[in-house]
């Protein structure tokens, strides 16, 4: 079987025809025999594909052609082959569901007003030079920060990037208006978003990862500000950048270090439970509960 790969991207830019375009992605996706996730809005495009290294290759070449999309950053990794079950293009108001269409202002260069752009080397940079006047804020779910986040990050109690705007107008956060605030996700999209609404709420001085999470663990690795495994919205679930990843999740049962989410097996249950090797062995501790990880799989691309 050829090499199976992975690629996550997402790019901002004005689209006068949403539907045209997600008509176009699904006849490209289904004739490279490509799964995965595309959400397509008036502001651009925000996917993940899985499958042959060739195919995907090809997807990436012709998408490029499209004007507004040449500039978009394909981020790539390992696949499995079934990383995905099917695949799903879908208009959206947004493209991610902050539930604040009107908070960015789209041009044919990006979001025009969220925050500045620092590569994984600057964020290194910034935080030597100024240390405790750098503050990580964690843009996921709060269910993603369990294993893995930036050290002494915030994270904000969220469950849904719905839950965002209300958090931080709420007042919780208004100690750090004044710092430099680093904003971090998956791969970027949603901090292009948060940051603008962080600055619409009067902070200062608010900056995003060029690449988010993804391109910070390859340039840097685990031996610098990152801490533990990056959770992932296909059936992989969670990616290392090295061997020396630290594990900083703990299973919901016994608290023994995992940073294994399992797929909740009760009837119509979507949630995910971080659960250690043993424990994932007994199916009791599958079914859902109360207090596991209410982490809805599939909801984000990025």
């Amino acid at each position: 079987m050829e090499l199976q790969k992975i690629i996550l991207y997402y790019g901002f830019t004005p689209l006068a025809d949403p539907v045209a375009v997600k008509l176009w992605q699904q006849d490209l996706c289904e004739r490279l025999g490509l799964k995965g996730r595309i959400l397509i809005s008036e502001h651009g495009i925000n996917g993940t594909l899985g499958g042959d290294m060739s195919a995907l290759k090809q997807y990436v070449k012709l998408t490029k052609q499209y004007p507004g999309f040449k500039k978009i950053d394909f981020k790539w990794s390992m696949g499995t082959g079934n990383d995905f079950p099917r695949l799903k293009v879908r208009v959206r108001r947004e493209l991610v569901a902050f539930d604040a269409p009107d908070a960015i202002v789209v041009t044919e260069n990006g979001i025009a007003n969220g925050g500045k752009h620092l590569k994984p080397k600057a964020v290194d940079k910034l935080v030597a030079e100024r240390g405790d006047d750098v503050v990580f804020f964690d843009g996921r779910n709060a269910f993603e920060a369990k294993i893995g986040r930036f050290k002494n990050a915030v994270v904000p109690d969220v469950q849904t990037t719905h839950d965002f705007v209300k958090e931080i107008q709420s007042g919780k956060y208004d100690d750090i208006k004044d710092k430099a605030v680093v904003t971090y996700c998956t791969g970027g999209v949603r901090c292009e978003i948060l940051s603008a609404i962080m600055i619409e709420n009067g902070f200062k001085e608010v900056y995003q990862i060029d690449g988010g999470i993804v391109r910070y663990g390859e340039s840097q690795g685990d031996k610098s500000l990152w801490e533990g495994s990056l959770y992932v919205f296909d059936d992989r679930l969670n990616i290392n950048f090295t061997e020396d990843a630290k594990t900083i999740g703990q299973c919901e049962t016994c608290a023994a270090p995992t940073s294994k989410f399992r797929n909740c097996a009760s009837l119509g249950c979507r949630d995910l439970i971080l659960l250690c090797d043993s424990c994932a062995e007994d199916p009791a501790n599958l079914k859902h509960d109360s207090s596991h990880t209410r982490g809805k799989r599939r909801q984000q691309v990025g």
